[in-house]
């Protein structure tokens, strides 16, 4: 039974999309002309830049000199 149900809103649905069909023939309209103006209007996103690299901070690099000097400082009085 499942199959003459699919057979009449087959032909229901195909009757409704050639009277849509006819309806732009009489106005004049074409689907390719409607997609190429849509897609004339539609806004392109702007190309994002990729974030810059960042540089380890100078901060941080001067505390590991400093830590780096210290440490043999400390291992001096102790080789003594």
């Amino acid at each position: 039974m499942g199959q003459q149900l699919n057979k009449i809103v087959k032909r229901i649905r195909r009757k409704k999309y050639l009277e849509r069909k006819k309806a732009l023939v009489k106005a004049g309209v074409t689907r390719k002309a409607r997609i190429a103006k849509a897609e004339k209007t539609v806004k392109k996103a702007p190309v994002k830049k990729a974030p810059a690299k960042k540089a380890a901070p100078k901060k941080v690099e001067a505390a590991v000199e400093a830590v780096a000097a210290a440490a043999p400082a400390a291992e001096a009085p102790a080789q003594e």
